[in-house]
């Protein structure tokens, strides 16, 4: 099962799709997901924030 929150430095949907069979189980077999070709095309929309680390 995936985690419930995207980890820093990631995309949330690429993340879900990744880690998540439910996101691609209503596509036939070698049939492409539109959400995922469009990502491929124009890109990232959102990225998780990394947290900043404080140097002394």
């Amino acid at each position: 099962m995936a985690r419930t929150q995207t980890p820093p430095g990631e995309c949330p949907q690429c993340w879900q799709h990744a880690n998540d069979r439910r996101a691609h189980r209503h596509l036939r077999p070698r049939e492409d997901c539109p959400q995922c070709v469009d990502h491929m095309l124009n890109g990232h929309p959102y990225i998780v924030p990394k947290q900043t680390t404080r140097r002394r």
